[in-house]
């Protein structure tokens, strides 16, 4: 009786604040803690001194180093505490195996002749962990005690990076040669990429494990999984286990309700004859701008993306010019991460705009006015900050960097100026939003859809702030707190929330479901992705130095982020039958009078099979922490990427250039046969890319970490070998598919049809 009785209750739109209220107080009770924690829990930035107490390096030092790391935009091109990209070296891992080496060096080179043998080979080696692992950290001095094998390794670790960044002939050198120079700025930067490893040798003070957990994996060091690692990731999968079939029992309950209570009382279906005799306004042609910029960005991205990948395979050379030369690839890769999210919200925001004048027709003055200085603030920002992601590594712009160049982090790339452009096009966005839906917004009736598209475009505005708080000289523990913030919040809570909005308005509009089923589907997701998206935001966590409570936290939501993606592949079915479902209770005989958006239909439904497949499946098998100790900056993590990010959000958006454009565009304009081909080539492209190069090399990297460690997974010797390089090139068979089926001639066709535009 209870059971029925909550999904009765769940049914109700009047209870709908209790369990929304609980999970948001929940959530943003443990996220709260889990800031406090980084703040008061956070590894100290010492000044390191030797048993002479002569300065090694000074806290001022190893900030400056961290301002080098970001100037240099170094997270493009490797990895710190694992995040980041994977051409180069995790920059932690390289670092602690080195000192590890170097000290054992210093050791057996010093020792008597005669105590060469295996017994007291391995006594080094047990000394080696020991001094790596002992905290030596006097907080009253706010200083550390190098020991003299610490000292002699830190000199080889200048040597290695100064020779990385300055001899193009050294083993793993970063290309092209002289991207640093400065001789200074090596060492600073040193500094810092020492610090990182001592965070991740040394242990906690109270714990026997690091500040991070024992991660990276490396036994020379001494750095194996921690008891806590293993325990909760066996908690976290019983967490799951229970969580999926609570959530499941309660969907077959749901499961006995008709397609009818679906469709019932839906709008007209629209047909191709409807679809044709649609008469846009001003408002909504003048939306067409944003779907022409972002697919140009589109196209843009991608081809930053080819020229990122033939860095790896070494192939730069172009009729005798070296492209890396103009080009790095921390330049190329941040244009083609920033891309990705630019394109994708311009797509949205144009949508949105659209949507809004359907929901209400009768628009307040000067929406279009604000329409086109939002259109143009935005092409200032993106235009500005991609020049900027250029200048900015390159050293061109000086100390501007941080301002008009290039922030340094990884998915926060432009520089603080345009980050703020940013923020003001968030913002003029939800204002026109608003003062678009207001004549419509119900208050009475809190959960309407157009109340729903306020809320979800406000609630992106108000994470933009956690992106403001850091600056390049914060502990870099404690401003990845707030770049995840930002990221994670996005991507995994606040961004699955809208594009669930988006895509009930686009069903509603299409006349596949009625208002009420729409509105009831929107809140329960809200409900699932919120529940385990927000404190889902700890498995970013694990390996950057938080304390175990957010491990704990990561392991059972972070497992449990999978539940909403299987519900929602449990419905695709449902959800892909609607049309033939309605056009046979309309019993529809003639073409024109059948469903009017397959093409569009086709990358909804892609959405449900990457939410499953890329979001879901692929995300999985990296969230439980015993899993992540291993698979941390890895291709498991770039598999992940790029199947959740292009597969749902990216098809996402195409979906909504699409419903868009079939209404704007002269109905003997339309090329259903090339966005079909578009289609196709675009997931069958991407899916090869998967399983070609990013899954099979994710994965035989991964049993190199569990094998020699992530030091040797993530260096030259690996990432430059024959079968490493050999997926990289098979990506190009992916790549192709994708590429020249699906991008150029979809970018062709919506650049073309802007003269094509119904008046």
């Amino acid at each position: 009786m209870f059971k029925r009785n909550l999904v009765e209750y769940l049914l109700n739109p009047k209870n709908w604040w209790l369990p929304l209220l609980i999970i948001f107080v929940i959530s943003m009770g443990g996220v709260t803690l889990i800031g406090v924690h980084t703040y008061t829990e956070a590894p100290p930035i010492p000044n390191f001194e030797s048993t002479q107490k002569k300065k090694i390096y000074s806290k001022n030092d190893i900030l400056d180093g961290q301002a080098i790391f970001l100037k240099y935009a170094l997270m493009e091109y490797g990895s710190m505490f694992g995040d980041g990209a994977n051409r180069g070296p995790d920059f932690t891992a390289e670092a602690l195996h080195l000192i590890a080496a170097e000290m054992k060096n210093y050791y057996t080179t010093n020792s008597p002749n005669n105590l060469t043998d295996s017994f007291f080979k391995y006594g080094i080696t047990e000394k080696v962990k020991y001094e790596i692992k002992k905290n030596n950290y006097q907080e009253i001095t706010n200083s550390v005690e190098l020991n003299k094998a610490q000292e002699f390794a830190i000199i080889k670790l200048e040597n290695y990076y100064l020779e990385k960044f300055t001899n193009p002939m050294s083993k793993g050198a970063f290309k092209p040669a002289g991207y640093i120079t400065d001789s200074v700025e090596i060492k600073s930067l040193t500094a810092f990429i020492f610090w990182g490893s001592w965070v991740c040798g040394v242990e906690r003070p109270g714990e026997n494990y690091s500040y991070t957990h024992n991660w990276p994996y490396d036994k020379e060091a001494g750095n194996t999984p921690s008891a806590a690692i293993i325990l909760w990731s066996i908690l976290g999968s019983l967490g799951l286990i229970i969580g999926l079939g609570l959530v499941l029992y309660y969907y077959g309950k749901l499961e006995k309700i008709e397609d009818e209570t679906f469709t019932k009382k839906a709008p007209n279906f629209m047909s191709f004859k409807e679809i044709e005799l649609f008469k846009p306004n001003s408002v909504q042609i003048s939306t067409y701008k944003f779907f022409f910029t972002a697919i140009i960005l589109f196209l843009i991205q991608v081809l930053s993306g080819i020229l990122t990948v033939h860095d790896f395979v070494g192939f730069v050379h172009f009729f005798g010019f070296n492209i890396s030369e103009s080009l790095p690839i921390t330049v190329t890769r941040s244009w083609h991460v920033q891309l990705s999210i630019l394109w994708i919200s311009a797509c949205w925001i144009g949508a949105s705009f659209f949507m809004m004048d359907l929901v209400s027709p009768n628009q307040p003055k000067y929406q279009i006015k604000l329409i086109n200085v939002l259109f143009w603030i935005t092409i200032l920002m993106v235009g500005g900050s991609v020049v900027g992601l250029f200048l900015g590594p390159k050293g061109i712009i000086g100390e501007n960097w941080y301002w008009w160049g290039h922030q340094g982090w990884e998915y926060m790339e432009p520089g603080k100026i345009w980050q703020i452009l940013l923020g003001i096009i968030f913002i003029l966005w939800a204002i026109i939003i608003y003062r678009g839906v207001k004549p419509v917004m119900k208050i009475k009736q809190p959960w309407a859809l157009p109340n729903w598209l306020v809320y979800a475009t406000f609630s992106i505005i108000i994470l933009l702030v956690s992106g403001f708080i850091s600056t390049p000289k914060t502990n870099f523990v404690i401003a990845d707190f707030w770049r995840w913030m930002v990221v994670h919040m996005w991507a995994e809570a606040f961004f699955e929330v809208f594009t669930t909005v988006l895509i009930g308005y686009f069903m509603v509009v299409m006349g596949l479901v009625n208002k009420n089923a729409a509105i009831r589907v929107i809140y329960l997701a809200t409900l699932l992705f919120l529940g385990s998206g927000l404190l889902g935001i700890s498995h970013n966590f694990y390996w950057n130095a938080k304390p175990v409570f957010t491990m704990a936290l990561g392991s059972v939501f972070s497992t449990l982020q999978v539940v909403p993606l299987i519900l929602l592949t449990l419905e695709a079915w449902r959800f892909s039958k609607l049309p033939k479902v309605l056009e046979t209770s309309n019993n529809i005989k003639f073409t024109q009078d059948k469903f009017g958006f397959s093409e569009v239909f086709l990358f909804l439904v892609a959405v449900n099979f990457w939410n499953f497949f890329g979001a879901g499946l692929m995300g999985f098998i990296i969230n439980l922490p015993i899993a992540n100790y291993y698979e941390h900056g890895t291709y498991l993590t770039v598999n992940h990427g790029h199947a959740a990010l292009m597969g749902v959000y990216g098809n996402l958006a195409i979906a909504s250039i699409l419903f868009c454009s079939q209404l704007l565009i002269k109905h003997n304009s339309w090329n259903a046969q090339l966005i079909k081909l578009s289609f196709w080539s675009i997931n069958i492209g991407l899916l090869l890319m998967v399983l070609l190069d990013l899954f099979p090399a994710g994965i035989w990297q991964f049993n190199t970490v569990v094998e020699k460690g992530l030091w040797y997974a993530r260096s030259a010797d690996f990432i430059e070998s024959n079968g490493f390089q050999t997926l990289t090139w098979l990506r190009i068979i992916g790549g192709s598919v994708f590429t020249i089926g699906g991008v150029i001639p979809l970018t062709w066709f919506i650049a073309s049809r802007i003269t094509k535009l119904k008046k």
